[in-house]
């Protein structure tokens, strides 16, 4: 690219802001279907952390669609790129010493990939394993009910693919776990990552 000129080797490092915070910075990115818990466990851990000290910024996939991704459809392309710009997100906040905590549903192995590729060392993978039927009996927001009558296309689970992912950091089990167990384990696993 033409008349660009990025300054990444004048600037503070992410050494520099962990040491100042005393914290590892981490992106934990939360996969799995709508329904599964997510966007619970995200918000529960984040609340954990803080309460701790640590510094923390969760990313939800709504959250973002209504901001910074509001342009973008639910088409393979749209998702792609859906996910480039909260792994791009997730990084910054990262390099400044915070643990990102992420929320998407990241459909595919292609995309999940490519969000370790841009996140690199600090990037953790968890997945917030709960079976379709069993996310669609809890349909908390009615998705999976429009979905099914044909309202929402593209949808996740019904219409548009969920590859189980490969090789995760961290497997959670929400379908046959009481939420606090899940929190419990989550902010253990996460707690040994982000020591300083």
């Amino acid at each position: 690219m033409n008349n660009i000129y990025p300054i990444f080797d004048t600037v503070l490092t992410r050494n520099d802001k962990e040491k100042l915070l005393k914290q590892k910075g981490l992106v934990v990115w939360m996969v799995g279907l709508s329904g599964s818990g997510k966007s619970t466990l995200a918000t529960a851990l984040e609340n954990s952390l803080h309460a701790r000290g640590n510094l923390t910024q969760l990313l939800d996939g709504d959250n973002l669609r209504v901001g910074i991704n509001n342009n973008l459809t639910f088409s393979p392309e749209d998702r792609k790129e859906n996910i480039r710009r909260a792994a791009e997100t997730a990084k910054l906040f990262m390099n400044a010493g915070l643990v990102t905590i992420c929320s998407f549903i990241s459909p595919t192995e292609e995309i999940r990939a490519m969000a370790r590729e841009i996140i690199g060392e600090g990037y953790v993978e968890v997945y917030i394993d709960c079976p379709l039927e069993v996310c669609e009996s809890r349909d908390v927001k009615g998705l999976y009910a429009k979905a099914r009558k044909g309202e929402i296309k593209e949808f996740t689970g019904i219409s548009a693919p969920f590859e189980i992912p490969k090789q995760p950091e961290i497997k959670i089990d929400t379908a046959n776990q009481e939420l606090e167990s899940s929190h419990q384990q989550l902010v253990n696993q996460i707690i040994e990552r982000i020591k300083y």
